[in-house]
């Protein structure tokens, strides 16, 4: 009771400060002793010894132009890579204690040739990558397990708007920095970060150096990993982004099991429902993905979805958009069961699938063209939700990155040919004569590659 009456007071004392009522009447009751005031420092105290800092060096391929002049006698390439070296920091999150597994954004870590990991108490310790997958930025690293203390992960399909949470991490080197903020939005996409995009928005203050640190909530589960920012300058304007939990587990889990990440696949084409299509097909969903087409043999079309139908939910948890479903489907790994929530003339029904295995790459870049050899291939989707071809990796140095690839392209065509699968840009490939024009959507920007 005596509790009780503590919160009453101190909530009330809130609600009189957010009206404009002054609570100076209300000074000399003593609602705490000194060190009884509401603090998150307990929460805090157990979970940070979790958060890492991590720094890293390494080499990475940059390109020079050079002269016209040089081009036109020497044959040289427009750009000529040179290998420069570079420094880093960030922040990780140690998940598994006893096996010394800590989680990084790929970003942060990328081409680096000495990864150090270095915890609150002062221990440092060199890291081995065991994996990582770009397009959804996050990467598996492994620690001595030695005396490590982990964070206890929260179900992040729970969290809504509105939940108080805390980021930590190691913004511009500072360690062990903590900010405190909300829950501003969930299933964020669209935003020309990531491959793929299901993201945490929230108000707590994250900087560069964040990435790859933790989101907690007031228990100090981790919720999400910080992945980025919105800001002027890349500071802070209390927009930023994590990866929530529950999809870095799953992608965690395919790196330790496989070393890499095996996507899952559904097999359809598609786009975001909104109000005028929610009522040109009189459906009373308002939000979710609409399926445009559904390919055939595909997982979606063995258990029966249909074109025309509206998914507005995965495994009982509502979806906002169609890149919302397609991040948490490629999230999950092949021979994932998941049950789809679908509207078909006007009912709801639930429809268990088998995902499939995303396609492979189905020839070696080189034997497609010897300009494309050092670039990996996988089905992927343009900015419009159709299907294309993502360049998943660029080996530095190599014959593909010197003719201007980058890792996360997505290609679109071959020669103002429309492509929409591996299989297609091999063929269409073969078939060309003479320069090839690969058309590639690279962040907001639609450009051409050629091939001499």
């Amino acid at each position: 009771m005596k509790q009780l009456i503590r919160q009453s007071l101190v909530g009330l004392t809130a609600a009189l400060m957010v009206v404009g009522i002054s609570t100076s009447a209300t000074a000399g009751i003593p609602f705490f002793s000194d060190d009884e005031l509401p603090s998150l420092a307990p929460m805090l105290e157990e979970t940070t010894p979790a958060i890492v800092s991590i720094s890293v060096e390494g080499t990475q391929t940059s390109r020079q132009q050079v002269p016209e002049m040089f081009r036109y006698f020497f044959g040289t390439p427009q750009q000529s890579p040179q290998e420069r070296p570079f420094r880093g920091l960030g922040s990780g999150v140690i998940i598994d204690a006893e096996q010394g597994y800590v989680v990084t954004n790929n970003h942060v870590v990328a081409n680096a040739d000495k990864i150090l990991v270095k915890l609150t108490d002062g221990r440092e310790f060199e890291a081995e990558k065991l994996g990582a997958d770009a397009q959804s930025d996050i990467a598996l690293l492994k620690i001595d397990p030695e005396n490590l203390q982990d964070v206890t992960l929260a179900d992040s399909d729970a969290l809504r708007v509105g939940d108080f949470v805390v980021a930590i991490g190691n913004p511009f080197g500072l360690s062990q920095t903590v900010t405190s903020g909300i829950v501003s939005a969930l299933g964020r996409s669209g935003l020309n970060i990531g491959g793929y995009e299901d993201y945490i928005q929230t108000d707590a203050a994250i900087n560069r150096g964040n990435s790859g640190g933790a989101l907690v909530n007031l228990r100090g589960e981790l919720v999400g990993i910080n992945t980025a920012i919105f800001g002027p300058n890349g500071g802070n304007v209390g927009i930023g982004f994590a990866i929530p939990s529950n999809m870095m587990k799953s992608l965690v889990d395919q790196i330790v099991e496989f070393g890499e990440v095996r996507r899952g696949l559904l097999g359809i084409l598609g786009e975001d429902v909104d109000a005028g299509l929610a009522e040109a097909l009189n459906s009373p969903a308002n939000k979710g993905a609409f399926v445009n087409e559904v390919q055939e043999g595909s997982a979606a079309n063995k258990a029966g979805i249909q074109s025309g139908d509206i998914i507005t939910a995965i495994n009982g948890n509502e979806l906002n958009s169609f890149n919302e479903l397609r991040a948490k489907i490629a999230s999950l790994g092949a021979g994932a069961k998941v049950t789809l929530t679908i509207i078909r003339n006007g009912e709801r029904q639930d429809i268990n699938v088998v995902l499939d295995a995303a396609e492979a790459l189905m020839a070696e870049a080189k034997d497609m063209h010897p300009a494309l050899e050092g670039a990996s291939f996988a089905t992927g989707v343009d900015r419009n939700n159709n299907a294309a071809v993502q360049v998943t990796d660029v080996a530095d140095g190599s014959p593909a990155a010197r003719i201007g690839l980058r890792e996360n392209d997505v290609i679109v065509g071959v020669n103002r040919q429309r492509i929409n699968s591996i299989t297609a840009l091999s063929e269409t490939i073969e078939e060309a004569n003479g320069i090839i024009a690969l058309n590639v959507q690279r962040g907001g920007s639609n450009l051409y590659v050629i091939i001499r």
